[in-house]
């Protein structure tokens, strides 16, 4: 049991995650959440002041749980190709984790997800802001062609969208799906090298 003194918004958040995994977004309630931490709902609504806006946490905490590895590859050092690859491959490897290990899970936060367009949608910015730092870095190494880093990197985003977007999420374990993005790879990486 936690004490409302002690309750942390990270504690609500992993509660948060877990009555959602039992009930669904459709019928886990904030009633449900506190319950789970043995506090009142109202200890619940001081830390986040409506359902709409801890559901929206708990996306963000996903979206961030989800591509915590990604930042870091992009202020990495090295050449831009191998970090490219490596970013691209870590996004896909990390939506597949979630989808397969916990399919539950993931169908309830596609539905956050669709709820939370504001949060998806800065999301994606960040993404697209982190590929471009790798081209920029891929330019000035001269291993990619110039070009408006901010077009390009949103052009390679949405040609992976297999990878990445849930909506392709079932072909995600298909034994060919590795393959499928080399190839997608090696056509994406012979349109940005500097020739």
């Amino acid at each position: 049991m936690t004490t409302d003194n002690a309750l942390t918004p990270e504690q609500i958040l992993s509660a948060a995650e877990d009555v959602l995994r039992r009930y669904g977004p459709a019928k886990a309630t904030v009633v449900d959440i506190a319950r789970a931490l043995g506090v009142s709902h109202g200890s619940v609504y001081r830390h986040f002041p409506s359902k709409a806006a801890l559901r929206e946490s708990v996306t963000q905490r996903w979206l961030d749980q989800a591509h915590d590895r990604l930042a870091t590859i992009t202020v990495e050092r090295g050449a831009a190709v191998e970090r490219l690859h490596r970013w691209l491959a870590t996004l896909f490897a990390a939506k597949r984790k979630k989808a397969l290990d916990d399919p539950e899970l993931f169908a309830t936060y596609m539905t956050l997800v669709g709820e939370a367009s504001s949060t998806v949608e800065a999301h994606i910015e960040t993404l697209v802001g982190q590929i471009a730092s790798i081209l920029q870095d891929g330019i000035h190494q001269g291993a990619f062609t110039p070009t408006h880093v901010g077009t390009a990197a949103r052009a390679v985003f949405h040609a992976t969208s297999k990878f990445h977007d849930p909506a392709h999420a079932a072909g995600w374990s298909d034994p060919k799906a590795e393959d499928d993005f080399e190839a997608l790879w090696s056509l994406l990486l012979n349109g940005l090298r500097a020739h």
